[in-house]
């Protein structure tokens, strides 16, 4: 444990067309080297892409899609004399949508549509209906730690 007192948490500005804190988080984690205005642009058009595909506005897409992607509970390794157990532990609502987040813009990366504006929207539209790679991510989540709850008691 650090000695220190415990880092303050900054206070992330509100995006100014959608004004939710969550997709400037979203921005963020889709910026590469700093380039936060690419970022911007890519992440915008994939809302106006998604939009169009979807018939119903973006960022109720997008919303969607983030909590259909939010894991409530993941496994954490825990070492017990000299064996290591997968331990089910609730994830924290930070956590959880830092998860979604991270998992949405890995899974849109690794799709193999031509731009990334079209690989966001496809994964944001596929996320929302309760599909695709993120929601898998996330079903594989909870079932392994449905099947290592009998390793519960070692919670910390």
């Amino acid at each position: 444990m650090s000695r220190r007192s415990s880092a303050d948490k900054r206070e992330v500005p509100a995006d100014p067309t959608f004004a939710s804190t969550t997709v400037t988080k979203f921005i963020n984690s889709l910026m590469y080297d700093g380039k936060k205005s690419v970022a911007e642009g890519i992440f915008y058009e994939a809302v106006r892409i998604a939009e169009e595909k979807g018939g119903q506005s973006g960022i109720n897409i997008f919303t969607a899609a983030v909590n259909n992607a939010k894991p409530a509970l993941e496994v954490k390794s825990r070492r017990v004399g000299g064996a290591t157990y997968q331990v089910p532990i609730e994830v924290r609502p930070e956590r959880r949508t830092a998860l979604a987040i991270k998992w949405l813009v890995m899974y849109a990366r690794a799709r193999s549509e031509k731009t990334m504006a079209d690989r966001l929207a496809s994964e944001l539209l596929a996320a929302a209906r309760g599909e695709g790679s993120t929601v898998k991510k996330k079903d594989d989540t909870h079932r392994m730690a449905e099947a290592n709850k009998a390793f519960a008691h070692y919670r910390w």
